[in-house]
């Protein structure tokens, strides 16, 4: 199970952990049967390469699951995503890692709540942002 991560333990500036991700065909195909996205880009090489491009690509719904995943992950079992927006701004393909990075941007409260908003990104193998976003989390306080 993750660690917990408290309201008081957030500072603005903070980085997340790093997650590496190296998602597979397999992977592309288990998700197209699941979403119901069926396009070819996502799992058959000739037709993706008719297109233009060099090989299939990972959905843009994936990787934004994807950053939801590291999102919560990091702001652990009691942790709440309260927003979560990315941009597809480059692609990315199977069999090559990819990299989930964030910073926290802001602490705050709002209300009852303890909110942390954080930019967050995909990035890949050659460091280029592909699917940069934000999150906005809800977090525990130490004090409750």
């Amino acid at each position: 199970m993750a660690e917990q991560v408290y309201f008081e333990d957030v500072a603005e500036g903070m980085e997340l952990p790093a997650e590496v991700r190296e998602p597979t065909t397999r992977q592309l195909v288990q998700y197209a049967g699941a979403s119901g996205d069926f396009y070819e880009i996502h799992y058959d090489k000739d037709f993706a390469q008719s297109t233009g491009l060099s090989g299939v690509i990972i959905h843009g719904a994936l990787k934004n699951a994807m950053l939801g995943s590291f999102v919560t992950r990091w702001a652990g079992p009691e942790g709440i995503l309260r927003r979560l927006t990315c941009q597809y701004r480059g692609m990315d393909y199977p069999d090559e890692a990819i990299t989930a990075k964030g910073l926290v941007s802001r602490v705050y409260q709002e209300g009852e709540q303890n909110l942390v908003d954080c930019t967050i990104w995909l990035e890949n193998p050659e460091g280029q942002q592909t699917t940069p976003g934000t999150a906005t989390v809800a977090l525990p306080s130490r004090n409750d």
